[in-house]
């Protein structure tokens, strides 16, 4: 599975490949392979989130659970789906946020925020693979102590990065940021179910920003065409 990895990231995830869990990981997705399991995304996305963003490019970081699990969805990269596909009620709640949160900001006709990942935004969620249809059903295998692993090293190498935190789940994260370091921006999740209990009027985008060209560094550029 290494193979594939952005040389910035082998560099400080390659010790993971080794490990037992990883070798457990890599035998639970052969095994569900050869039972005739679909597992989204397919294996070249996998490690998009890690090759779209560099290691040494990395600025934000939003941080999701879990890949999408419908067909066609996952592309490897958090809350973003592939062009064609309608655009998830998370995403849309995002982009709703956006708009109101960075002036002239245009709505997208698609959901696919390669462009952010491009940017220097780590789009990475804590399990990278599902079951098709099966949310969560590759929880618990393994991914977490990897991106885990991603996330501390960030925090360990680098120096004023962007973390947001959105939900309970992404905010136990804390834990492993260094925040003498780096800045934290927490909120409600953008999903339909809590975006009213405090992700509307959170202002993530401009937020980060701020932050950004405080640290002398280029803002991000959220408008995707």
């Amino acid at each position: 599975m290494s193979a594939a990895l952005e040389p910035g990231w082998l560099n400080v995830l390659q010790e993971e490949f080794e490990k037992d869990y990883m070798k457990n990981l890599k035998s639970f997705l052969l095994q569900e392979k050869e039972s005739g399991k679909t597992i989204f995304p397919k294996g070249a996305d996998i490690f998009n989130a890690f090759n779209h963003t560099p290691f040494d490019q990395v600025e934000v970081v939003i941080l999701g659970q879990d890949p999408y699990h419908g067909v066609g969805q996952a592309h490897g990269l958090s809350f973003s789906v592939q062009k064609g596909v309608t655009v998830p009620p998370s995403l849309k709640n995002i982009y709703k946020e956006l708009a109101d949160d960075m002036e002239g900001f245009q709505i997208p006709s698609h959901g696919n925020l390669t462009q952010w990942a491009d940017e220097g935004v780590l789009l990475l969620n804590a399990t990278l693979t599902v079951r098709a249809h099966e949310p969560g059903s590759h929880q618990g295998k393994g991914w977490e102590a990897f991106t885990d692993q991603a996330i501390s090293q960030l925090s360990k190498q680098k120096e004023g990065l962007v973390f947001l935190l959105w939900g309970r789940f992404a905010q136990n994260k804390a834990i492993l940021i260094d925040e003498q370091k780096h800045t934290i921006i927490k909120s409600a999740h953008p999903s339909p179910f809590s975006a009213y209990n405090g992700f509307f009027g959170s202002k993530p985008f401009s937020k980060t920003n701020s932050i950004l060209v405080a640290h002398g560094k280029k803002p991000v550029n959220w408008q995707i065409s």
